[in-house]
């Protein structure tokens, strides 16, 4: 049986409590009886009732009928109503900001895109989110008072504290936008903002099963390549909350070595398979693509040993400048990679083959932070990975449970994340609902 959270008996700490009850409903899609939420949370009959009779009232579990286990009176089955409180995530990609609706369960109950503004003007990206953040919330019918907040995820690095975007390589016109508090203002609603790789890790650590998501590594093959990390239920987001940066790890490229020039490159994952170079790849191996911006001579310079792959950070290393024609780079490459997406689905060798190499440098990756921690379970996701999927995730599998560097003896699970594209911005909005209805022991220590 998976392992739950457990309560406290202590009157001093209610809202604790009912979270964990909360958390234990919710992750019971058949419901629960009274009976058996006091078995699962440690809490008394009584702590237990009292919890139950506010979530009732509240809205947030309803009774839904009865079951007969054995002799004594039938019990009352409590199951989540996940339409009572809902939440926004947002991700600020280089492309496109993604918006979507969560409800209590997690379920995405609306979505909807717009052009990432440049951050010439702070306050029009402030506007423009928050107008579709209002109409998202307004189209979907939703009381404004069942929003309990936003969440956003946004490339590195920021400031969590001071709630800014500091300068993300890919966003250039994107620094110090202190893009928290004013939508915050904007919207009227609380916010929260994340890295991407680390709200993408939350999202699923929320969403997938207990016993899955207690110790995982996220593998984020966005517009770079990042790697978020849980450990005992814990996302680690480091002393600045920029943890992650994966794209400097040196690995075995293997036919992905070199550029389609000739150039070569300093064997690092983030350079090997970013989105761009895997378009120039694609052209050089005969692979037709009309999008992707950048022609396979061009940028070559970009994976080479130039000083200036340095400049990004380690998640998103060796992908396209930053320059006033970036969005336009950045969409090009996009179009070229559902292209790319189009022929893996058709049975291309030369696509199929290029995504199962890109697959095999990130699982030779990814190794090494299996080792590291000693984890038991690997979640590949992201907007540029849930296309080449199908292809990459064998070939990612087979690197690193076949890997003869492999430490830990024990079974390793690699797995695609089951949120699709949209899983940073899913993953925003699991952070309101994770700080709203996640027990988290830290809230029990006592501050003097």
């Amino acid at each position: 049986m998976a392992e739950h959270r457990r309560g406290a008996n202590l009157p001093s700490i209610g809202g604790f409590n009912r979270t964990v009850v909360l958390d234990a409903v919710r992750r019971s899609p058949d419901g629960l009886s009274r009976v058996e939420l006091a078995a699962r949370t440690g809490l008394s009959a009584q702590t237990v009732s009292n919890v139950t009779r506010f979530l009732i009232d509240a809205g947030m579990i309803v009774e839904s009928g009865t079951v007969v286990s054995g002799r004594g009176k039938p019990r009352t089955i409590l199951r989540l109503e996940p339409g009572s409180r809902y939440a926004v995530g947002v991700h600020v990609d280089p492309a496109v900001v993604t918006y979507v609706l969560l409800d209590l369960a997690g379920t995405v109950v609306a979505a909807s895109t717009t052009s990432t503004p440049t951050a010439d003007d702070p306050s029009q990206v402030v506007r423009t989110i928050a107008s579709a953040v209002d109409g998202l919330v307004a189209d979907a019918g939703v009381a404004v008072d069942s929003v309990l907040g936003v969440g956003i995820a946004s490339p590195g690095p920021i400031d969590v504290e001071a709630g800014i975007v500091v300068d993300p390589p890919f966003l250039p016109r994107w620094r110090d936008v202190p893009l928290r508090d004013a939508l915050a203002e904007a919207t009227g609603y609380p916010v929260l903002l994340e890295k991407d790789v680390t709200a993408a890790a939350v999202g699923e650590m929320f969403l997938a099963g207990e016993s899955s998501a207690r110790n995982f590594a996220f593998v984020y093959f966005g517009t770079g390549f990042g790697v978020g990390l849980v450990v005992d239920h814990e996302p680690v987001r480091g002393v600045g909350s920029n943890a992650g940066d994966a794209g400097h790890i040196m690995v075995d490229q293997g036919p992905l070595a070199g550029t389609p020039d000739g150039s070569g490159t300093r064997g690092e994952v983030g350079a090997a398979v970013a989105p761009d170079r895997l378009v120039r790849v694609a052209r050089s191996r005969g692979l037709a693509l009309s999008g992707g911006g950048v022609s396979a001579e061009a940028g070559a310079a970009d994976d080479g040993n130039d000083a200036e792959a340095d400049d990004a950070d380690g998640a998103e290393a060796g992908a396209a400048d930053a320059t006033d024609s970036g969005a336009t780079d950045v969409d090009a490459v996009d179009a070229a990679w559902d292209e790319l997406a189009t022929a893996i689905a058709g049975g291309d060798d030369t696509a199929v083959t290029l995504a199962a190499d890109a697959g095999t440098v990130m699982g030779n990756a990814v190794v090494l932070i299996v080792n590291l921690l000693d984890i038991d379970r690997v979640v590949f996701g992201g907007p540029f990975w849930s296309r080449i999927a199908s292809a990459a995730l064998p070939a990612a599998r087979a690197a690193i449970v076949g890997s003869p560097l492999l430490v830990p003896k024990h079974p390793v699970q690699v797995v695609e994340s089951d949120r699709g594209a949209d899983v940073a911005a899913v993953g925003a909005a699991c952070l309101v609902l994770d700080a709203a209805l996640s027990p988290r022991a830290s809230t029990l220590l006592i501050r003097r």
